[in-house]
Parts: structure tokens; sequence; C-alpha cells
């Protein structure tokens, strides 16, 4: 079977090398990420991939988001490194690289300008953008822009969580303990900024704009019955603010809108996630993918997990297709066979 990763990081050199040669928080993250040579090393990347035959990926950078390491004007030019450097790469490399995903300087008012240049100049299938910037709701207006810039291109929006130690788990603490922030907190932020797309009404003011949640649409599937059921009574726990005028000004249902994200298969090689990921979203909106290198292998583990519980799902030949590589194909522009 052919498969089309269409959610795992790599760091181009360019962009790695400014990395290792910065100060402070740029720095230090470019010494961490040392451990995981097949986010940095092309030919360590290059022999993960030689574990799986007729295996692609479509790239995009490693944590953190880009515009948490610096002012504007570094992050611009952070961004400009990363996505030139993952424009040359997949230029290079066509049989191993599909395409890749753009990342933003979110902080910089020219973010969406940066979007429009790797999308016109450099052939971006996408954006990469984290599920808050530097801890702001993604339904702020200033952030308007650049989904507007990816609808008016017809290039998809990846939700990618972004959450740390620094939000506590309880209000008495200063931080988050036993990295509940990254096992719970992730698929909570993600969850919330699919739900502040929603409500926010930006889902209806772009209405051909598509969205990916990465890890299967984070809590979304699991709580079915709480986004059906439970927000069609949005407002009735609520008495501060009558936020049943919010479900009148939405022109679907909630439960709608969350079934009109795409998702992927990134869930660590659970079975049970796939399971109910695929039954919530349904087989044209499920794209394979791994979140390599960052499995206990460093690199090929959850690409090989992942392929192995796909596998293991009865299903036609015709939908095993579509998680593999057909919706990527649709979904990221790329010729298709």
């Amino acid at each position: 079977m052919k498969y089309i990763d269409a959610f795992n990081h790599f760091f181009p050199k360019p962009l790695w090398d400014k990395m290792q040669n910065s100060e402070g928080t740029v720095r230090d993250i470019g010494q961490r990420m040392r451990g995981i040579p097949a986010i940095y090393d092309l030919e360590e990347r290059f022999r993960v991939m030689d574990r799986f035959n007729d295996y692609t990926q479509i790239l995009s950078l490693g944590m953190p988001p880009i515009e948490s390491l610096g002012n504007p004007t570094e992050t611009e030019e952070l961004a400009r490194l990363g996505n030139n450097g993952m424009a040359e790469l997949v230029a290079n490399h066509p049989d191993r690289f599909a395409g890749f995903i753009a990342s933003l300087p979110m902080n910089s008012p020219n973010a969406a300008r940066e979007a429009e240049r790797a999308f016109t100049d450099l052939g971006a299938n996408g954006l990469q953008i984290h599920t808050n910037v530097n801890g702001r709701a993604l339904d702020n207006d200033e952030f308007f822009a650049v989904f507007e810039m990816a609808e008016k291109h017809g290039k998809p929006v990846l939700l990618h969580p972004s959450r740390g130690a620094n939000m506590p788990d309880y209000i008495d603490e200063d931080k988050s303990k036993y990295e509940i922030w990254w096992t719970f907190g992730w698929p909570y932020e993600t969850s919330a900024a699919m739900a502040r797309l929603v409500f926010s009404g930006m889902m209806d003011r772009l209405p051909n704009l598509k969205v990916l949640a990465h890890h299967l649409g984070a809590m979304v599937p699991y709580f079915e019955g709480r986004v059906g059921p439970g927000m069609d009574q949005l407002g009735k726990r609520t008495t501060d603010e009558d936020l049943s005028l919010v479900l009148k000004s939405l022109k679907k249902r909630p439960l709608d809108y969350f079934k009109d994200f795409y998702a992927d298969t990134a869930v660590f090689g659970s079975r049970a996630a796939t399971l109910c990921g695929l039954e919530f979203y349904g087989e044209d909106k499920v794209l394979f993918a791994s979140d390599s290198p960052f499995d206990p292998e460093r690199g090929p583990g959850y690409i090989r997990d992942t392929i192995k519980v796909l596998e293991s799902i009865e299903m036609s030949t015709e939908t095993r297709e579509k998680i593999s590589y057909r919706n990527a194909q649709e979904f990221f522009g790329l010729k298709k066979d």
C-alpha cells in the first residue's frame, strides 16, 4: 500500500544551523532536539523512511511555534529560513517529500504576507498554525487574515497543539505536573481551538476553508455526545451572558461544524482511538500521519505502529487507499495517480 504521511516534523538545515548559533530559547530548543537526529539529519531521515515501502512525507516544522522564539523581526527571519528550506527539500527530493506545510511568524503583522509568499513563490501545500499564538486565541481579529489567505489560495490549515508546563492544572499551583500539560493538555488545546473557530463564526465567514485537527481531532470524536446534544443546549449552563444568541448566529448545528474538520491518524498506535476517529470523521476526512520522529525509537516507531493499526482494521480497498494516500492527494492538491 502507498502511504503519504500528512503530519510529521523536520528542521531544514538553514533553520537548524540558525538555531544552533542563536542565543537564548532558540538555541536551547536546538540543543534539546539534538537527541532526535531524524528531525534535522537528512541522511538519518532517509534511513528511517527506507524501512517502509512506497512511503513519502508532507514536511512541517517541529515544535515550538515560530512566534514563541523572538520578536516579530526575529520570527519573520526564522519563518523564511524554514519555508525556503522546506521548499528546497521538496524540490531536491520529490521521491521522498510530496510537499510541505509552511510555518508563520504569527506574532508579526506580516504573517499573512509570509503565507502568501509560501503559496505563490514556494509552492507550499498548506499552513501549520498552533492552537494559540503565545497564549492568544486563534479567533482574534488580527489572525483572521491568515485564515483568509489560506482559503483564498485553496490551501488547508493544519492545527498543531501548543501548551507548556507553565499552564497549571489547578489554580493554586504555578505549573503543570507530571507532563499533564502534554498528555491531556494538548488534546484539550486542539479541541478548544476548534471550538473557537466554530463559535466565533469563522467557519461561516470562510466556508471553503479546510482545517485539519492533529491527532485525530483531539478530544472531539470521544466527546461526540457533549459536542452534539450537549452543545445544542449552549447557554443553559451560563447565567452571566446569553449564549443562545451564538447558536442563533450560526448557520448549522455545532456538531456539523466539528464534522467539517479533517483529522489524521497520528494517535501513537492506538487502535481504539483510530476506530473512534474513523467512525466520527468518516473515510473521506481522515489522512494517514505518524507524528514521526517523536516516538521512543526516534523515527520509525509511530510510522510502523500506525500502519499496523490501519492494517488490522477491516475496510474496503477503496477506503484503505483513501486514508493511506488519496485523501492526502486531494487535501494538499498533489498530483494524483
